[in-house]
């Protein structure tokens, strides 16, 4: 049997989700193409580790996995060429993980459509084109079994309106596209994390999350990757077309 080859966006931080995911997946028998945007990690970001995805691909190919990785950004509109480039050094991916994504905080004192539109380009255009890209050529390459995650989020965060807005419209789609791609074999989730100390939660802010866990820990990346990798494989192909909050039981939705 062949190795998925999976596709995830934004894995560009030693702690972050992206690479919790990817190493969990090349352990598990996985090939990988990984996307990255350092650009913004050190202009807009919680800034850019120089050489991190060069050691993580090093890392993730002495596990046995195929890598491939380029600087990708999803307000591009290349998601033909980024499909194709991954054709050409790796195969057809049948599953697509969405990790990367565009937040700054807005509130009602401050929101300003600009800022709504900067979300929207890459939270939903650059995420949704991306993904009818991957079905089309999924559909080509004859796949039979396939995913979409849709990294999300919500609550009510008065602080962080466009965001939650446009994570919102991708848990509204999902449904609808799993429906409409379960006769190709693909399966589409939106997951919710929860807060994740990926090296953004500081000590004020860690004390604050804590009670509103019920084990009294704030969530890892590794938490999170440990129930993709079971979305990814085999027996995850069942749960489908649902709005996943993997979180510990946070209680601050």
């Amino acid at each position: 049997m062949n190795k998925p080859l999976t596709l995830i966006t934004g894995v560009s931080r030693n702690q972050g989700i992206g690479a919790a995911i990817a190493r969990k997946l090349a352990s598990e028998g996985h090939d990988l193409y990984l996307t990255h945007w350092s650009l913004f990690d050190a202009s807009e970001g919680i800034g850019e580790e120089r050489g991190f995805i060069e050691r993580l691909v090093k890392e993730l190919t002495e596990r046995g996995a195929r890598v491939e990785h380029e600087a990708y950004d999803l307000a591009s509109g290349d998601e033909l060429g980024l499909l194709d480039r991954i054709e050409a050094k790796l195969g057809v991916p049948s599953r697509l993980i969405h990790n990367a994504t565009y937040e700054r905080h807005v509130n009602v004192e401050n929101f300003e459509t600009a800022v709504l539109r900067k979300h929207y380009i890459v939270n939903n255009e650059g995420v949704l084109g991306l993904t009818f890209a991957f079905i089309e050529r999924y559909k080509q390459a004859g796949h039979q079994d396939g995913r979409v995650l849709f990294f999300v989020s919500g609550g009510a965060d008065a602080n962080n309106l466009a965001y939650i807005a446009t994570k919102g419209a991708l848990i509204a789609i999902t449904p609808a596209l799993a429906n409409g791609l379960g006769k190709y074999g693909i399966s589409v989730n939106a997951l919710d994390p929860g807060p994740t100390d990926t090296g953004w939660i500081n000590d004020e802010l860690r004390e604050h999350l804590l009670p509103l866990f019920p084990y009294k820990r704030v969530g890892t990346s590794e938490d999170t990757a440990r129930f993709v990798s079971f979305l990814m494989g085999k027996d995850g192909a069942w749960v489908n077309g649902q709005h996943l909050h993997v979180d510990g039981g946070f209680m601050g939705r």
